[in-house]
């Protein structure tokens, strides 16, 4: 099977031959069952590096996301490596072993030839995202820049990248371990998100198309309430009502990503709500204007302020409110991050204008179904908080965060895919019917003048802190 898959991946770049002059990895994957968003389907998987196979795994192979699966012509994919049914860690292109990857595409809409659209047309917001954030200290998803064929069809440029979880070179938590301290106070990871990884599983393929009610199917199964409303008041009303109630945007929910609900014992589901609704109360009750603050019993500091830090700069219009990821190690305070999900960032978003932060989504979005937690204003009055952030920025922009380093890192990553002729033959596969398609280079010049703004403008306003 491995000679046969390999010949087969030869065979087909022979036949384009511009493409086996890139450079890039190429990643084949070939399987016999029809590929649905719900559960992974057995494939098999080879990955050409220089022309030469370094990898053949069989795999399991599902759609990943929920807006961008819906929307998206170009699909996002969830890969496990195995052996026959059973997950094996393996290292993918040097990045260290593990069983979970994405095949992460950029969202693109070619259907309405009139209409079409692209999140993230530069294709260079995670990349450039998880780059600058392990370049200042933090975990983020390595990444790696491939070409992706899927039985026998050009699927374009992707970029193959850790999926976050809970693994000694990822999120480092561990696991909570009994019922009783020091076990039962981590490893936890929490998320702030949608709840569309909980969609029902076998449904005929078109109900994933248009299921956005299964995004806030939020249970006392698969998450916990916060005790308070997104302005610091107490909830009043009963949780885990129906998707989309009048109510919902008061909201905020914690889904419980490890363990698994399943795997969590009550006393751990207990502990770790408790520990989230007393830093919350503390960080409600603590007077901001004196020298003490209780809140910073429950949170590591710096890794909030590096997360505001980069979800600022990135214009993450979807950070704090979803695709948010907390997670705490055993006997260690709540961690923010790893950061996520940059792809309607660096000023594609158009709710928030360039010139406020966006964590003041609430100021400028009236009633969204996911709004933010009243955490990033009280931080924001805090001066001990906004003094952490200037300190760190001031630091960064002299040197991880410098001009050089963000615009050295976009023009080395642009350089990279267009000599490679990897934008080229993406965009001649991502086009719609009458040749609509992406002006790269302008795209990368609008990426380019949107950090120059917003670097200027947060210069500027963290100086004045």
């Amino acid at each position: 099977m491995k000679r046969l898959l390999l010949f087969l991946a030869l065979a087909l770049y022979g036949c384009d031959a511009d493409y086996t002059v890139g450079e890039l990895p190429i990643i084949e994957i070939n399987t016999t069952q029809v590929i649905r968003p719900d559960e992974k389907v057995r494939g098999e998987m080879v990955i050409l590096d220089g022309g030469k196979e370094v990898l053949s795994s069989t795999i399991g192979i599902e759609y990943r996301g929920s807006t961008s699966y819906r929307v998206s012509d170009k699909k996002s994919y969830s890969i496990e490596t195995r052996v026959g049914l059973e997950d094996r860690s393996q290292s993918l292109l040097g990045m260290p072993a593990e069983s979970d990857w994405i095949l992460m595409g950029h969202v693109f809409r070619a259907t309405d030839p009139d209409n079409f659209y692209a999140f993230d047309p530069t294709l260079m917001h995670h990349y450039i995202s998880y780059e600058l954030a392990r370049s200042m200290g933090q975990y983020a998803s390595r990444c790696r820049w491939v070409e992706l064929r899927v039985n026998g069809r050009y699927d374009g440029l992707y970029i193959l990248m850790e999926k976050l979880k809970a693994d000694p070179l990822r999120i480092d938590v561990g696991r909570p371990n009994g019922d009783s301290e020091p076990g039962i106070t981590g490893g936890y990871i929490l998320k702030i998100d949608k709840t569309a990884g909980d969609a029902p599983v076998g449904q005929p393929l078109e109900y994933y198309d248009n299921n956005w009610g299964d995004d806030a199917v939020y249970t006392s199964a698969n998450s916990f309430r916060s005790h308070y409303d997104i302005y610091g008041d107490s909830m009043t009303i009963e949780p885990f009502r129906p998707p989309y109630h009048d109510q919902q945007w008061l909201e905020t929910y914690f889904l419980y990503e490890h363990p698994g609900p399943a795997e969590m014992t009550y006393a751990q589901r207990q502990y770790i709500q408790g520990y989230i609704n007393d830093f919350e109360t503390a960080l409600l009750t603590d007077d901001l204007s004196g020298s003490s603050r209780t809140y910073l019993d429950y949170i590591d500091l710096e890794s909030f302020v590096d997360g505001f830090i980069m979800n600022e700069l990135g214009g993450n219009i979807d950070a704090y409110r979803i695709s948010t990821f907390l997670h705490k190690p055993r006997s260690g305070k709540l961690r923010f991050g790893p950061i996520w999900d940059f792809n309607i960032g660096y000023g594609r978003q158009g709710r928030v204008p360039w010139d406020d932060w966006i964590c003041n989504y609430n100021d400028h979005v009236n009633q969204d179904a996911w709004m933010l937690p009243f955490w990033w204003d009280r931080f924001l009055e805090d001066p001990l908080f906004t003094s952490a952030v200037k300190t760190r920025w001031t630091s960064l922009r002299s040197g991880e965060l410098s001009d050089a380093a963000i615009f050295g890192l976009i023009n080395d990553t642009e350089e990279r895919l267009v000599q490679a002729g990897a934008i080229d033959r993406n965009y001649n596969r991502w086009k719609t019917d009458n040749g609509n398609t992406v002006n790269h280079a302008g795209e990368v010049d609008f990426l380019r003048f949107y950090l120059e703004q917003r670097l200027a403008w947060m210069d500027s306003e963290i100086g004045a802190w």
